[in-house]
């Protein structure tokens, strides 16, 4: 009998109900069914043994202890997650070990979140709410809580992958002036005209953006790209968009830049650690939202992520071609 671990908080959702009908009459499972709080490294190592398939979210780091715990019968890790910096991917290709993961899923709901954070930041909406609920409303000032808009605006992305063009797509009508963007590989000429965008250097992108979002992965070349020089190139009244991974900003830069008026301000779905500490600094300015890294949170989302990480599951544990499997 094939044998699994599934370590995510998922496991009481739909993908819970796929599992017991796809899978339960064909496996043993092993759940760590704790919603509250991630698994602790020393039980998932114990929980790990002789496993034949591992299930995990992305706060749920496989490194090559866990693989070496788990065993040579070890065959497939399934990740209901867009990235994969938590599993140790090259030591899985030394172990012949198929990563499944769920890439384009989550696009629509990411964005969607991109979109929300920008306008909850830039038009003071969480700041807003607060002032409404305290009773310091009283009598309208015109200039309170204002904002920048992002009609006649220049917006900059730094990655443009999937999720940063869904998300210049639902800000065209919002009437920006100027998209641009800064990869690692220069897009077509007919992509650009397409989508009406243009490219830029680093440097011409912090010093132009209005609104600069990041939709990088994190890599060695983009850890803590967004730093004290970074910040010291923007404009003081731009405002900074983190929906990639927390990595790739200095946190501590990122502080000093809005405390000191480097920049207007900053919303971040990802931060570094996840979850932040409530009594870190960038969570009691008033001039940054900070959410839980909420992007794929959307109903259908996380259901169509569950599936498909339990599909990838399935096959590679009966060594059939996976529906989305990492080429590593």
């Amino acid at each position: 009998m094939l044998e699994y671990l599934c370590i995510s908080y998922y496991s009481k959702c739909t993908f819970q109900r796929f599992i017991l009908k796809n899978i339960l009459l064909r496996c043993n499972i092993s759940i760590w069914d704790n919603e509250d709080n991630d698994i602790p490294h020393d039980i998932l190592l114990e929980m790990s043994k002789e496993k034949h398939g591992l299930l995990c979210s992305a706060f749920c780091k496989i490194d090559k202890n866990v693989l070496e715990v788990a065993g040579k019968q070890l065959r497939v890790v399934s990740t209901i997650s867009v990235g994969l910096d938590h599993i140790d991917v090259n030591e899985c290709k030394k172990r012949d070990i198929k990563v499944g993961f769920v890439p384009s899923i989550g696009t629509s709901a990411t964005a969607e979140l991109g979109v929300g954070l920008l306008l909850a930041t830039s038009r003071s909406i969480v700041e807003g709410t607060k002032v409404a609920k305290g009773g310091s409303w009283g009598t309208w000032k015109p200039m309170r809580l204002c904002g920048p808009s992002l009609e006649g605006s220049t917006v900059g992305f730094f990655g443009l992958g999937r999720i940063g063009l869904a998300m210049l797509q639902r800000l065209k009508p919002f009437g920006v002036k100027y998209f641009k963007y800064n990869t690692p590989n220069k897009k077509t000429k007919q992509f650009e005209t397409e989508h009406g965008v243009s490219c830029a250097t680093f440097n011409d992108l912090l010093a132009t953006s209005d609104f600069l979002i990041s939709c990088s992965s994190l890599t060695s070349t983009t850890k803590n790209k967004f730093n004290k020089e970074a910040f010291d190139m923007m404009k003081a009244t731009s405002i900074y968009i983190n929906i990639s991974r927390g990595g790739v900003v200095q946190q501590d830069d990122l502080y000093q830049a809005l405390v000191e008026g480097k920049i207007r301000a900053a919303g971040l779905d990802v931060t570094t650690p996840e979850p932040l500490p409530i009594n870190h600094p960038l969570l009691q300015l008033s001039n940054c939202v900070i959410t839980p890294h909420l992007g794929t949170c959307a109903e259908e989302t996380i259901t169509a992520m569950s599936e498909l990480a339990a599909r990838n599951l399935l096959a590679g544990l009966e060594n059939t071609p996976m529906p989305s499997q990492y080429k590593i």
